[in-house]
Formats: structure tokens, sequence, C-alpha cells
């Protein structure tokens, strides 16, 4: 066991005016297995590139382990497996390979394909076992399982649950439930760690800041009650001390040694108040800091004039001349909540994009009501580009609206100038979800949409969505968004 310090952590990138960490001190033991959550934007994978010497700060960050980041960039994809795991872990014995393979389920021959014609699950299990072969190193994992099926995703997430010494960067509740210890969050004015999984820290997180709230209520209702009695003893005080200078009821003056005394006692019982009440100001000002605005999210889903919007029957989708998945029937009716699952490659994507109106070979029938109006999530953010006003004009959308939805989703109003492009890939999901939701639609068609969101906008989505209950057919890796929203599943079957 050995420890990682950091010391008074501050880094800034060029240019920017803001810290992304400041002053920023912790200690990590490095057999812990730990999850770093936070709001896109707060600077998670920042701080695992500060871990791996990859960026420049101040400060110190003390540790005597190697850490290594994951995803390992692959400089040739042409070259071998094995080629490539020799290069990440020199002289690696292959017994030891192939027991790492056994513990991710990867087939053994795979050490002799040709790296680029693997699946991308089979590349994110090759270079996790990598680095896991690189004993006594401390790993940096940034969101391993994003774009994996069901079945990879829980095959990473066992075999991250046998291994210890790492940070691993993820949105997806049910991993860090399933296979942390540790939590590190990044608040909106901290940095915290806390022992357990995520449902722990979530559970405290929510007690700390039902205290925070209650506590913040009953200084609010101190400090008023405290200038009410400040102001009425200064006045008393004022009034004493200019009574100095009258007379008695029987013509007599007045003792001004007397009066003087009672004035200063009462002078000194508002300062008194005075400071009690800054004690309490001070105090409040401590509390809130790190508590997330409760911004509901909103949509208006439209209620098609017919139950049934799409019917589909023995249907199957063909690319080169070759039937993707196994026949299926189903019907999408006003209300529904449908999960399309099924491992990667099934034809997930494929079904929404026929619903879509793509031209696709296919077999079977489909049928889609006329004249539905549909809202679309896709897969790919390439295509996003150009300022949001524009945007907002090309897709017919309130820009307000848009942006009000953007906002709440976490966007900071200083970012809605930058080119979209040049967002960071959870603000550009962020651009489509907010997209989405702005339109009034019979039917919501959303293929992935949760890739890079971080679990704070997962949750307010998840609580949209049940409050206003759109139909909806969705893809999503997500087993507890999945198992939250869904109120059907259609499970894809490969054909071959």
């Amino acid at each position: 066991m050995s420890l990682i310090e950091i010391k008074n952590l501050t880094f800034s990138y060029d240019g920017s005016y803001e810290n992304v960490f400041e002053n920023v001190s912790f200690n990590i033991d490095t057999n812990w297995k730990l999850g770093l959550i936070g709001k896109n934007g707060k600077g998670k994978t920042t701080f695992l590139k500060l871990m791996a010497g990859k960026l420049k700060y101040f400060g110190y960050i003390n540790k005597n382990v190697n850490c290594d980041y994951f995803p390992f960039e692959v400089s040739d994809e042409d070259m071998y497996v094995i080629d490539i795991i020799n290069t990440i872990v020199p002289n690696v014995e292959e017994w030891k390979i192939k027991k790492e393979f056994s513990l991710i389920k990867l087939d053994s021959n795979i050490m002799y394909s040709i790296y680029k014609y693997i699946s991308g699950g089979e590349k994110v299990k090759v270079l996790l076992v990598s680095l896991f072969l690189r004993e006594n190193d401390f790993l940096l994992i940034d969101e391993p399982t994003n774009h994996l099926d069901y079945e990879a995703k829980v095959e990473v997430e066992r075999y991250l649950k046998s291994k210890q010494g790492f940070i691993i960067v993820s949105h997806d509740r049910e991993l860090l439930d399933n296979v942390v210890d540790h939590i590190i969050s990044i608040n909106n004015n901290s940095i915290q760690i806390q022992s357990g999984n995520y449902s722990s820290w979530k559970e405290n997180k929510q007690r700390i800041d039902k205290f925070e709230l209650n506590k913040n209520e009953r200084l609010k209702k101190d400090i008023k009650r405290l200038e009410v009695s400040q102001k009425q003893t200064e006045d008393w005080s004022f009034a004493v001390e200019k009574s100095k200078n009258n007379s008695t009821n029987s013509g007599s003056k007045v003792d001004k040694g007397y009066v003087g005394h009672k004035s200063a006692k009462m002078m000194q019982a508002s300062k008194n108040i005075e400071r009690r009440k800054e004690e309490q100001i001070a105090q409040k000002k401590n509390l809130l800091k790190d508590i997330d605005r409760e911004d509901s999210l909103i949509m208006k889903p439209l209620r098609f004039n017919k139950r049934e919007l799409v019917i589909a029957k023995d249907l199957q989708i063909e690319y080169n001349n070759k039937k993707i998945f196994k026949k299926i029937s189903f019907t999408i009716c006003v209300g529904d909540r449908i999960a399309l699952t099924g491992k990667n490659g099934s034809g997930k994507s494929s079904i929404l994009k026929l619903i879509l109106g793509e031209d696709l070979k296919y077999t079977g029938k489909i049928q889609i009501a006329n004249e539905m109006k549909i809202s679309y999530i896709s897969q790919s953010t390439d295509n996003l580009k150009g300022n949001l006003k524009k945007y907002c004009e090309d897709n017919k959308i309130d820009e307000a609206i848009f942006k009000a939805m953007l906002y709440k989703l976490g966007v900071k109003r200083e970012d809605f100038d930058i080119d979209i492009s040049n967002m960071s890939d959870g603000q550009k999901k962020k651009v489509l979800i907010a997209k989405s939701i702005s339109e009034s639609a019979d039917l919501y068609i959303w293929d992935e949409p949760l890739n890079y969101i971080d679990i704070i906008s997962r949750e307010q989505i998840e609580d949209m969505i049940l409050k206003y209950n759109p139909t909806i057919i969705f893809v999503e890796h997500d087993e507890r968004f999945v198992k939250k929203i869904a109120n059907k599943i259609i499970n894809i079957k490969k054909e071959f």
C-alpha cells in the first residue's frame, strides 16, 4: 500500500481566467477502487490527465507509482493485437495474457488478429487487460463502457471488480455501485472523497444537503430577528442619550451619569447583537455552496389521434443481402416507452432509422402512421457546428426555450457563444437533448442519448420523462435508465 498525496493543486487552461481546480488537497490509497463523479465540464478528465502528468499545474502530486491513462493511444491500428500488448507491457508472458483474457471474456485467438478489425468492445478489453498487466501501476480509466452493449459492459464491470488500484470516470450508476469502494466527487466548490459506492454517496449527499438547507432557513430567520432587535436597541440607546438634557416632571435635572451609563449599556447590547448577527451571516455563507440547482426539465409531447403509431410484423433488415437480426414483430402505441436492447451490431439503430424513413432494404411489414411528428437524437455529434442561434434557426426551434433547457442541463451561459464543434462531447449531447425536448412530437426516437452525459443530468432526464410520459423508443446502455424508464423492452437478436 502507498499513498498519492495531492497538495494545493491549482490548474487553469491557457487563456482562461477561471481555475478548474484551486488549492485542492487530499490523499488517495493506491489500493482503492475510486469512482470519479461530477457534472460535465467540472474537470474529471482534466484531473486524470493531471494525475498522468499530461498537463502542467501548480502545487504537488506526490506519488511513488506510475499512473497509466485509459484509453491508451494506439499509434498504428494495423498492428497485431499481441504486438500492441507487447508495446504497452514489454516481455509479458503469454500465459498471463491468456489468464486476463479469460477473466474479461476475450477469446485468446484475438491476440493474432489485426487490431483495427476487432470490435470496439474488444478494443476496450484489450487495452484494459494490457494496462492491468503493468503490475504495481495505478490506472486512470476514462469512461470505459461508453458505446458498449449490455453484455460487454457487464464483462468489463466484473473484470474491474476483480482488480484494485484505479480511478474510474463513469456516468454509469450500476457500474459505480458494483465496482468502486470510494467516490471522489468534484462539487461546485470542493472536491471530497467518501468511502462507499455511488448510492451510499448520493444518500449521504442528500442528507448533508437537507441539513444545510434546514440550517440555512433557521439562520435566515435568526438573522432577520437579530436585525429587528438590533434596530430597536439602537433606537432605545439614541432615545436615552437624547434624554440627558431633559428635566424630570418636578423640574430637576436628569442624572446625566446614570443616563449615559444606561445608554452605553444599550449600545453595547446592540454591538453584541451585531456580532451575533455577523457570526450567523458567516455561517450562512459557508452553506449551500455544493448544492446543485434542482432545475426541472420541461417537454411538451403531443398525443397522436390514433393509438398505434408503428406496426412491424416479421421485420428483418438486410445489408449486403444478409439479414442482420431475427424476425421481430412489435407495435408502438401512444404512451409506450420502448427500449431496444441487444448486442452491438444487432440492428437496433437500423430499426430506428427505418422508422425515421431511411431507405433500408427489409423483409416483412412495417406500417408507420401518416403525418406523425418525430423528434430524433442521433448517436453521432460529428455534424454539429456553428453557433446556437443559427442551430435553432436551422432546426426551427424556439431559441429561448432551447437555451433555457440547455442551461438547466448544466451548460454555462458563457458557453452559449462558442461554436458547437468546439464544445465538449457532453455539451454536444446536451445540445441534441435540449433540441429534442424543445420540440413537440408524437414520437421521440433517441439513439444512445446519454453517452458522455453526467449522472445529475441523467436523473433530470429520467424525472422529466416520467413526469410528461412522451411516446418514446430508444437505444441506451445505461441499465438503470432502462429499468426506470422503459415500460416495454424489445430484445433484438443477431441472425448470424
